[in-house]
């Protein structure tokens, strides 16, 4: 068998790495471009991208009041390239991980916040998540971009009772102003009447 049959061309795209192994043992990470690997010797078995990806994270909790809410999160993450290996070897599932550090500063912050409360810091609750992920998964060859609450949702019941105590008081308020109106047009009218005798 001539050296010449043993190379294998691989092309790795743009935003990729190629991760490479010798006979089941990391060898080392293929850059993008034009590349040989020493086939059967050598082969690429995993090609990570390193552009920014999404992850939705929907998770349900209890406010310090007692209502139940669904937040809807969104997770903008990457591979660090000079991490490939850890990113590659040092953890199986990604998105489980990232899902489970959103369930535990989720669950870990908005039960310390009533509902009106946790509706006005969903900034400060999307900087926590970002926080501790940041850290988390650094270790693992992983940038967090960004985390965002994209939705906070109490339950359809909570829902359509908020709404009611809304309208209720747009009718007070309404009442308030129809009274006071009326109270004017009837002085008016008295003073009319006085002038007129």
């Amino acid at each position: 068998m001539a050296c010449a049959d043993c190379f294998c061309v691989q092309c790795v795209r743009t935003q990729e790495v190629g991760i490479v192994e010798n006979l089941g043992q990391y060898s080392t990470v293929l850059d993008p471009g034009f590349q040989f690997v020493l086939w059967p010797i050598q082969s690429v078995v995993k090609r990570l991208s390193l552009r920014i990806q999404q992850l939705d994270v929907t998770c349900e909790t209890k406010t310090k009041d007692n209502v139940f809410v669904v937040v809807g999160v969104a997770v903008q993450y990457k591979v660090i390239a000079e991490n490939a290996y850890d990113a590659h070897y040092r953890l199986t599932d990604p998105h489980q991980q990232i899902r489970s550090y959103v369930f535990d500063v989720v669950r870990s912050t908005v039960p310390k916040m009533d509902l009106d409360e946790s509706f006005a810091n969903k900034n400060k609750i999307a900087k926590s998540i970002k926080q501790q992920l940041t850290q988390d998964m650094s270790n693992y060859g992983y940038e967090i971009q960004g985390a965002l609450v994209t939705d906070m949702s109490p339950d359809s019941k909570v829902k359509a009772s908020m709404n009611e105590i809304n309208a209720s008081k747009r009718l007070k308020e309404a009442a308030g102003e129809k009274a006071e109106a009326d109270k004017i047009r009837q002085v008016k009218a008295a003073e009319a009447e006085a002038e007129a005798r």
